[in-house]
């Protein structure tokens, strides 16, 4: 293919972002791509002769009719059925061409509070000047055979984090955090995990000085995995967790305060703290922990919550939020967390008026639960259909306006 040819495969491909629903004539197609060309009419309908009969036809329909046939046969676009000459996006396709080219941005939607930009996060955040007190954000996972929102080979995925979160550490308040969703991907063909998650760790001491603070533990009803290597040749254990990785960039000022997220007591420990706490003074592991007579006797607000969140992955939210993009003919995010889980983490670990980041949005859960807590937010993400699909979640906000059609 020469250079003229691929400049025009990349004018066809284009023309099928266009649409809302990603559906497309022939007539159509041939209009946009010239259009974007630079073709004129005259020049689309030239025709010449072809093959040995010599048939007169357009040489540059008749590429653009070679391009939607080798789209076709790469999964992109599928005849419209009973529709002669009409094609449209494969959910595949949808996925591959609908995300937004590096050097653009657009907006997307906003509300009194936040902001959704179509864009690479990476080149919004060059250009930021506000001060970032929380990121929070499930990035896409390394995984073999990529989900339809893409992402990067395990072996680039470090570098892909740090590339966006360069300047996201160099905006960050003093003492404020990022907070990182990651699940376990296993090696190629193997039961053994594979250690990027460690590698990404140690990346975001090493390159942004940034320090551990905890590993959150998500314990959810996700399905059982992995299943070949639990379920068919029994060597492995199933998954029931996802980490999230918890970096500040201050640990000593860190701005999280575990008072907003209290838990309730107990019945048996309102009842112990009701009858005058410990009894018996006791010294276990060498001293280590010492307990004194009287101790836990002082009613509290709450209980402080530990690091491992029970937290259900069905989630009323985002239900609807699948079922309401599938009604507007979008492609539904495939790997969502918790409406629950953000509002947890931004409580804990922000203050009303604090902006809370996503650099991958997603279905925009961070933004919500940001803008039902009364935080400012600003959130990125390339793909369309997840821009256009998450805004039906803020319709009630207040200031709501949407940008894309």
């Amino acid at each position: 293919m020469n250079a003229t040819q691929i400049e025009l495969f990349e004018h066809v491909t284009d023309a099928f972002s266009q649409p809302h629903d990603g559906r497309l004539t022939n007539r159509e197609v041939y209009r946009i791509a010239a259009g974007r060309a630079g073709i004129s009419q005259a020049e689309l309908d030239q025709p010449r002769a072809f093959g040995k009969e010599e048939s007169m036809r357009s040489e540059v329909k008749h590429r653009i009719r070679w391009i939607l046939n080798a789209l076709k046969t790469s999964g992109v676009i599928q005849h419209v059925a009973d529709e002669r000459g009409v094609w449209e996006l494969t959910e595949a396709g949808r996925s591959k061409l609908r995300k937004i080219r590096p050097e653009v941005s657009c907006l997307g939607y906003s509300t009194d509070l936040g902001i959704a930009i179509w864009s690479d996060s990476k080149r919004v955040l060059d250009h930021w000047q506000e001060t970032i007190f929380l990121a929070l954000t499930s990035p896409p996972y390394p995984l073999r055979i990529p989900r339809l929102y893409g992402g990067p080979p395990a072996h680039a995925h470090v570098d892909f984090l740090c590339r966006h979160f360069e300047p996201i550490v160099k905006h960050l308040a003093p003492g404020g955090n990022i907070v990182l969703n990651l699940g376990d991907v296993f090696e190629d063909h193997s039961p053994a995990k594979s250690t990027y998650i460690e590698e990404v760790t140690l990346a975001f001491k090493a390159r942004f000085g940034l320090h551990l603070m905890n590993r959150i533990i998500w314990q959810s009803n996700k399905p059982p995995s992995p299943a070949h290597w639990a379920s068919v040749n029994r060597m492995q254990v199933n998954e029931g967790y996802e980490v999230c990785l918890w970096f500040t960039n201050d640990p000593v000022n860190c701005i999280a305060d575990n008072r907003r997220i209290l838990e309730p007591h107990t019945e048996r420990h309102k009842d112990f703290v009701a009858k005058g706490g410990a009894k018996v003074a006791r010294s276990n592991g060498d001293g280590a922990h010492r307990q004194r007579v009287g101790a836990y006797s002082s009613p509290t607000e709450g209980r402080i919550p530990r690091n491992i969140w029970h937290i259900g992955n069905r989630c009323d939210s985002q239900r609807a939020y699948k079922a309401r993009a599938r009604e507007l003919g979008l492609a539904v995010h495939g790997a969502t967390f918790p409406l629950e889980l953000a509002r947890k983490f931004i409580l804990f670990m922000t203050e009303v008026d604090q902006l809370v980041v996503d650099p991958f949005f997603g279905s925009n859960t961070t933004g919500l639960a940001a803008e039902q807590e009364g935080r400012p937010w600003l959130a990125m993400d390339i793909g369309y259909d997840y821009v256009r699909g998450s805004a039906e979640r803020f319709r009630d906000a207040p200031g709501f306006e949407l940008a894309l059609p």
